[in-house]
């Protein structure tokens, strides 16, 4: 499941992208157009700007702004950072698979598909599909 934290950190990409002109974008200018608070977007921000997504900068001027260009981004990329794998189950989440039922287990090809389509989907969809024109 998406948390909101998640969704939260899609909008403030999609923000950043459309706002982009450039310099940074002060927090509280995103959480205004987001009607999201101030204190939940910096835990947000926090962890995108240590996950790689975005960039910050403090004092007069600052603000976030985007690494990259919106199409850069995979948003399978953005919700991996924020809510961790996509995976439905543990097993998967282990890139090794080290389950010791993994030979026997007969509900993991479900899972498996179902893994590999969220992945598909989620890393085909960039962020500049999100962003209106």
């Amino acid at each position: 499941m998406i948390t909101t934290k998640g969704r939260y950190a899609l909008r403030v990409m999609i923000d950043l992208a459309e706002n982009d002109q450039g310099s940074y974008i002060p927090l509280k200018d995103i959480s205004a157009r987001q009607e999201i608070s101030k204190k939940y977007l910096e835990i947000i921000m926090k962890d995108m700007v240590a996950g790689g997504l975005v960039e910050g900068a403090s004092g007069k001027g600052g603000g976030y702004r985007l690494c990259r260009r919106p199409e850069e981004y995979a948003v399978g990329e953005i919700l991996e950072c924020m809510e961790g794998t996509l995976s439905p189950v543990a097993c998967l989440a282990d890139k090794e698979n080290r389950c010791p039922r993994k030979s026997i287990c007969q509900t993991l090809p479900l899972w498996t598909e179902y893994y590999d389509m969220a992945r598909r989907f989620f890393y085909g969809k960039k962020l500049s599909d999100l962003i209106q024109s």
